[in-house]
């Protein structure tokens, strides 16, 4: 009796207070899924990683809830994507943007975008570093170590300081602000 007792507690517990468990609809799909990871689900698309990844670090889709990536992946958003025509044909574009809405925060199981799925509900932000979520986990970090700081200069160049950015892996023991070795969060 104990025993069910302590699950059922549990179970309230998660229910109440994990953001990731929130923002699913359905708790025991959450609980049950073997793909629920801490990090992101790294880029695994070559078409993504190929045309995205050209111009900038290919960020994983669940970094963005799917509104967010509705609004950037099409013709007139990419004809000007942040002061840049980045515009693809047809089945490409449908291909990268297929994968990104199947991958994208509120699809995710992965803890950190469902994080941001929680960050973002009610929201579209077309800049990662608009996701409130991703400011507060960088607000403590100095403007001169960022945007004064020549190998870094904007939030938006993830992998400057995250090495394990590309398989989607942000935690701070990874964290090395170039320039800065000695500075620890």
């Amino acid at each position: 009796m104990q025993s069910k007792l302590k699950s059922l507690l549990l179970l309230v517990a998660l229910a109440a207070g994990a953001p990731a468990v929130q923002a699913e609809e359905n708790i025991w799909s959450w609980l049950a899924n073997p793909f629920r990871q801490k990090e992101f689900n790294p880029v695994k698309n070559a078409a993504y990683q190929e045309e995205c990844g050209s111009c900038h670090f290919a960020y994983q889709p669940g970094l963005l809830p799917s509104p967010s990536w509705e609004k950037l992946l099409n013709d007139k958003a990419l004809s000007d994507h942040f002061g840049e025509n980045a515009q693809l044909d047809a089945d490409t574009l449908a291909t990268i943007r297929a994968f990104a809405l199947e991958n994208a925060a509120d699809k995710s199981y992965y803890k950190r975008a469902r994080k941001i799925a929680v960050a973002t509900e009610n929201e579209a932000p077309l800049r990662i570093t608009e996701v409130r979520y991703i400011k507060r986990k960088h607000h403590e970090i100095p403007e001169k170590m960022i945007k004064g700081n020549k190998d870094v200069k904007s939030l938006s160049y993830c992998d400057a300081c995250h090495t394990r950015a590309k398989d989607g892996v942000f935690d701070e023991d990874t964290v090395r602000i170039p320039n800065y070795p000695d500075w620890d969060d």
